[in-house]
């Protein structure tokens, strides 16, 4: 009896293994082909396939691509990353990671239940920021990539899961020049009566760069690109003297001191491992310091101790924030100025969230720079997001065709994830042949297609996705194709010294059906202008192995600084 109840069991066993098989098989085939009923084939395949792994992947808290809470209480889609197939991660210290960009598109839970499971010895427990994360260094994930997927009907483009809804308040980038002026002019200029030497010392820089001396025709320096050239070449003068940064040293990897050097958030790791090498701005006495750089990683966080499917951040915030209180509690600079002389660089999406609290007094270098979500303009510094395919060589095919070779007038390809790109592909696709909008493009390896129809077109379209923040800004740049911004409340990069206006355009979301016209009535003058000026300010743009004068890297560091500077009161 007992052998025959074990049979029967056994068998029973091996009919829901292969039932589940089954239903795996016809889901991803169904969503393959976008057959009838494939989001609800999809979505009851995707409830049973978590079901049957919630066993298997209880000891994992990873999470690449599910939609989470926005700091403002709403729900958040999938994770703003851009296009392509997955790259594998060496971040210097010798660990591998194999990792895609999460898809912001909207993708059926089996899907992510399939692409998303990763594998650690150990996990951290989120209660105590100072327990050790991981007991190897080596992390294996996968992911899908970011504009593969998109979903349409009946020749429309619809959002599909989870949008984040427009702003409250739109603030034109007028404003946002005036919001930038106000906030450094509110911070008198106020000589220091009982101060340290390093806050004497920043008065004194303050003053040299108020007063200038004025800069007509530098050799180096493109004088339409700045806001005020002059100020900025003698800002930029005195960080090279003067400048000293501490980094804290507490911090367990992969959080804190673990740089990821390619893929859609490679510009925080690039910084970590440009900063923790540099040898002429860090400083080992913290006493001297101007600048103190917490070195984490947002996306290490979100991969390493967010909680799968628990559409909920706090145990990152709460991380975070315990960190500080940390560092506050056991040494005496954090009070000296109550953070306001510390900084972080992160460029994940959830970034805004994570730095909450009393990191909030910080300076925040951002990926994702949006006012909507508590940028404060002339405080925290926008940081690009620079997509690296080879750590090996991240200026790797930088450059364009001159303007005679660009036929095409404006282009944009890629997901449909977030509320703007399903109006732009609505309103442009197939409309104009000089308008090259579209989906997703066939894969390519290298990117050729995509990187060949930026060199080809004479505007870029870089339109939101589920966030503010998109690579098409800096890639545009790279390819020397004039930025067409759309996207509400986004703050663009380095924007406290660069004259965005003068090189770029910025069309609000809702005069996406005049884009045609509003790049049309830009004169052939003008554009050669603009094109020019994207040429020359591509420099400001590139990583390096061994960081050179003006390269992202000292620009960053310069927005920090200088904001730095105009916050002393």
């Amino acid at each position: 009896m007992n052998l025959g109840f074990k049979f029967l069991c056994h068998a029973e066993t091996k009919k829901l293994i292969s039932f589940l098989g089954l239903m795996v098989v016809i889901a991803l085939m169904v969503q393959y082909f976008e057959l009838p009923y494939s989001e609800f084939v999809t979505s009851l395949a995707g409830k049973i396939t978590s079901f049957s792994m919630d066993a298997s992947m209880a000891n994992s808290k990873l999470e690449g691509n599910i939609g989470n809470t926005h700091p403002n209480g709403s729900t958040l889609a999938p994770l703003d990353q851009d296009r392509r197939s997955s790259v594998t991660h060496n971040n210097g210290n010798g660990s591998i990671i194999n990792n895609a960009p999460s898809n912001h598109a909207p993708a059926p839970q089996i899907m992510v239940a399939l692409s998303n499971h990763t594998s650690l010895n150990s996990v951290t427990d989120s209660r105590s920021p100072m327990k050790s994360v991981m007991s190897n260094s080596t992390l294996a994930r996968k992911g899908t990539t970011k504009d593969e997927n998109s979903g349409s009907g009946n020749g429309k483009y619809v959002i599909t899961k989870n949008p984040k809804g427009k702003p409250s308040k739109v603030v034109s980038i007028s404003d946002m020049n005036l919001l930038l002026k106000q906030g450094h002019d509110s911070s008198q200029l106020v000589k220091p009566t009982r101060s340290s030497a390093v806050d004497q010392e920043i008065f004194n820089a303050r003053s040299e760069i108020e007063n200038a001396p004025i800069i007509t025709n530098d050799p180096r320096l493109y004088q339409p690109l700045y806001r005020n050239v002059s100020m900025f070449k003698r800002s930029y003068e005195l960080m090279e003297k003067m400048l000293k940064v501490y980094i804290y040293k507490d911090g367990e990897r992969p959080i804190f001191h673990e740089p990821l050097l390619d893929g859609i958030y490679a510009s925080e790791g690039w910084f970590m491992k440009l900063m923790e090498e540099n040898k002429h701005f860090v400083t080992q006495d913290p006493e001297s310091a101007h600048l103190f750089y917490i070195p984490f990683s947002s996306r290490l966080l979100q991969l390493t101790i967010y909680v799968r499917n628990s559409h909920n951040r706090s145990n990152l915030i709460e991380y975070m924030a315990k960190y500080v209180d940390m560092i506050a509690g056991k040494y005496p600079f954090w009070s000296r100025a109550n953070g306001a002389d510390h900084f972080v660089v992160a460029c994940h999406d959830w970034a805004p969230a994570e730095t909450r609290g009393q990191i909030l007094n910080c300076i925040r270098a951002l990926c994702n720079a949006d006012i909507e979500v508590g940028f404060k303009i002339g405080k925290d510094v926008s940081l690009p997001e620079t997509y690296i395919r080879s750590p090996n060589n991240p200026a790797k095919n930088i450059g364009g065709n001159p303007p005679s070779q660009r036929p095409i007038l404006a282009f944009f390809a890629g997901g449909l994830h977030g509320y703007v790109r399903p109006i732009l592909l609505n309103h442009w696709e197939d409309k104009e042949p000089d308008m090259k909008i579209s989906g997703p493009l066939p894969h390519v390896k290298g990117n050729a297609n995509y990187i060949e129809l930026m060199k080809s077109s004479k505007f870029c379209i870089c339109a939101r996705g589920h966030e503010v923040n998109s690579p098409r800004v800096a890639e545009a740049i790279f390819h020397e194709c004039v930025p067409v911004i759309i996207a509400d409340n986004f703050i663009p990069p380095l924007f406290e010294v660069l004259n965005w206006e003068s090189f770029a355009v910025f069309v609000p979301e809702k005069d996406i059906p005049n884009l045609r016209s509003i790049l049309l009535s830009i004169s052939e003058e003008k554009y050669l202008e603009m094109h020019k000026r994207v040429k020359k300010v591509q420099e400001h743009f590139v990583w390096h192995y061994e960081p050179v004068k003006y390269d992202l890297f000292h620009m960053l560091l310069h927005s920090i600084w200088y904001n730095r500077i105009f916050r002393i009161s």
